[in-house]
């Protein structure tokens, strides 16, 4: 397994770990948290995508808050 294989599982079970128990601490329930600890990396993860274009110049988030996507306005 390469070091940036391991360091990004190591990174996700801390992830996992610590937003489980945020959860928990906020709702003293078991299954909602661990509902808001699984769900919660997968909107990261898309959250992170679009950052990641954002910062390459391929899309601007003022465009899309004002529907502007790519066509010239006529």
């Amino acid at each position: 397994m390469s070091r940036d294989l391991a360091k990004t599982v190591s990174f996700l079970c801390l992830h996992l770990m610590v937003g489980f128990a945020v959860a928990y601490a906020f709702t003293g329930s078991l299954a909602l948290a661990s509902g808001i600890a699984l769900v919660e990396p997968c909107v990261n993860a898309v959250v992170f995508f679009f950052h990641e274009r954002a910062w390459r110049g391929e899309i601007r988030f003022l465009d899309l808050l004002t529907h502007r996507h790519g066509a010239a306005a006529a």
